[in-house]
Parts: C-alpha cells; structure tokens; sequence
C-alpha cells in the first residue's frame, strides 16, 4: 500500500505543490509550524531518510536547498531549519521551516491556522522565487 506522501506526490490527493522534478516532489504541510512550511519527499517511496542511495540523499538536499532558498525570500524569516524526524509518515521527508528563532522549532509548539487561499497563495509565491 502507498504512502499518503506517494499519493500526494502521484496527484491522487491534493497539495499546495512548491516544486516537482523526475525525483523529488515538495508541498507545504497542511499542519505547519510556521507559515510557508514544506515538505520534500522523493518520489521514490523509501520509508527511513538513511535508507536512501547515497545518490539520493545527496541530490534531495540540494533540491531542498533550492526550495528553501526561495522560502526565505516568500516569507518573513531569519532562516529556514530543516528537520528530520522520520517516525510520522513511513515515507523519507524533509521539514523546511521558516523560523526566527531556535525554539520555532520546537515539535510541541501550537501549529499555525491558515485558510485554503492563505496555503495557495503562499506555495504560488514560493513557486515564483523558484523560477
């Protein structure tokens, strides 16, 4: 059975797309920490990050870079951190986060409520500091 990431990636369930190429698909988290959160996934569905050919890895961080570079200029913050967790979805993902501060970053902390068109406009600006 596929993965809710596979699916996502296969455009079987909708997402606010930031980026896609052969390899990689990035979306922002419906339940985010800060606004302009994203996930980057390979579309390969490989449950643990470290389990990836080193290939992989390698080149999924440097498609992260590139989203995350474009993050920065769609949303105000000091940095974008990167986690990753691994245990919630069994499919390899990266956390990019827009944050000001180290505790921005902290699992506990009250997820951020936005509307349908917030999402939308967000991934559209991110879209646009990509191209």
């Amino acid at each position: 059975m596929s993965s809710i990431f596979t699916k996502i990636a296969a455009g079987e369930i909708p997402s606010y797309k930031v980026a896609e190429d052969d390899r990689f698909f990035a979306f922002l988290d419906i339940n985010p920490m800060a606004k302009g959160h994203t996930l980057v996934i390979p579309k390969q569905e490989v449950d643990y990050i470290f389990d990836l050919d080193d290939t992989t890895l390698k080149d999924m961080t440097i498609f992260s870079k590139k989203i995350a570079k474009a993050i920065e200029k769609a949303v105000s913050c000091k940095r974008v951190g990167m986690m990753v967790i691994g245990l919630e979805v069994p499919h390899a993902h990266i956390h990019l986060i827009p944050i000001n501060k180290e505790s921005d970053m902290v699992l506990s902390n009250p997820r951020v409520k936005m509307e349908q068109a917030e999402f939308e406009e967000i991934a559209k600006k991110i879209r646009e500091y990509l191209s």
